[in-house]
């Protein structure tokens, strides 16, 4: 099935993010996600020891209701240092609790004496100086705690589901904000390709690019989903061992398939770029069937001269626990850096999100 459908007033596509199957398309059940700013949680799981000296101040913050990029200009504001000057391991979501680090590059300086910082939602819960400076996706994982209120649920159904999904995983899917406010940053994407934007900062092409990346690995994803194999062995698979990011490709071995429905080794999707991909027969001929579907983005990609890469088709929540109410579904699991705790919600019903305006 094509995955975009064109808008006869716009003349662009649009890219349906619903048309993506499901590896368990029963939709089970129905209730409210984020509902109340303590239905989301998230916390950084960073495994870092500071050094306790450096020109770096680390930071663990928790934030309340407000989104990265603000929580750094305001902490960037209260160190009197530019903006440039914070860093932070990966974006999260502003409506929520999240707890979060950020490092702030301080050379010649003391710690700041941060003031009313909770006015702004945000709360220094540890800071200790260290050497190096935060880098993106310096994380381990993070760690969600989920609330889904006004549940509809056959409560035997949910149990099965969610011991189905702890031992088997769910598809390893970009969530839907990785692509904008209404998939904006597709259609952004293809303008940027085709040359309509005469600057853009270096943050926004990043964005753009890997936007167009994740939708063809999405793509991807859902072939091979339909084609019931996102979790087993395709002849010319590329493999990756589970918790690492090496990969290699088939290489005939009889026990692949075997170490893939143990879980220790994960089918990967390419994120399309020039050169050479790993991939080869059936797999090879999936891929470009589906990165044909998006013909504007994968020449984009590969005009812009980045390189083939991975990424794991499965994604396995790890430590999962849930508690099931009467009205109520409360979920905690850990994840991988890059990987969307939506996308494992996505796989028990449809939980419907408020609309909310982004704080600026």
């Amino acid at each position: 099935m094509l995955l975009f459908l064109f808008n006869n007033f716009k003349g662009h596509p649009l890219y349906d993010f619903a048309e993506f199957n499901r590896a368990y398309p029963e939709i089970i059940a129905k209730g409210q996600f984020k509902s109340a700013v303590d239905d989301f949680k998230v916390d950084e799981i960073m495994g870092v020891e500071l050094s306790g000296e450096g020109e770096h101040l680390w930071l663990q913050v928790e934030k309340t209701d407000c989104n990265t990029d603000w929580a750094a200009r305001i902490l960037a504001q209260q160190a009197g240092i530019k903006l440039h000057g914070v860093s932070y391991a990966g974006l999260k979501d502003r409506f929520g609790i999240t707890r979060q680090w950020f490092s702030l590059h301080l050379p010649g300086k003391d710690n700041p004496e941060f003031c009313e910082l909770e006015k702004e939602g945000i709360k220094i819960l540890q800071q200790g100086r260290h050497r190096q400076k935060l880098k993106r996706g310096g994380l381990q994982g993070n760690r969600f705690a989920l609330k889904i209120r006004h549940l509809q649920v056959q409560p035997d159904k949910l149990e099965n589901r969610l011991q189905a999904i702890a031992r088997f995983g769910v598809p390893n899917y970009f969530g839907r904000q990785r692509f904008g406010f209404d998939m904006g940053n597709l259609h952004k994407a293809e303008k940027m390709f085709a040359g309509h934007y005469r600057r853009l900062k270096k943050h926004q092409r990043s964005l753009y690019l890997s936007a167009a990346r994740s939708w063809i690995f999405n793509l991807i994803l859902s072939a091979r989903i339909q084609q019931q194999n996102w979790n087993q062995y395709l002849p010319g698979d590329v493999l990756m061992l589970a918790g690492k990011s090496a990969c290699f490709a088939d290489d005939g071995s009889a026990d692949i398939a075997r170490r893939i429905e143990q879980g220790e080794l994960h089918p990967t999707g390419a994120m399309w770029g020039d050169g050479e991909s790993q991939a080869a027969a059936d797999c090879a001929v999936l891929e470009a069937e589906q990165a044909n579907k998006a013909p504007a983005l994968k020449q984009g990609l590969i005009d812009a001269r980045l390189k083939h890469e991975r990424r794991s088709l499965r994604l396995m929540p790890k430590n999962m626990n849930w508690q099931i109410a009467e009205d109520s579904l409360g979920l905690s699991f850990d994840l991988p850096p890059g990987a969307y705790a939506t996308m494992v919600l996505r796989e028990i019903g449809d939980f419907i999100e408020p609309v909310r305006g982004e704080k600026l």
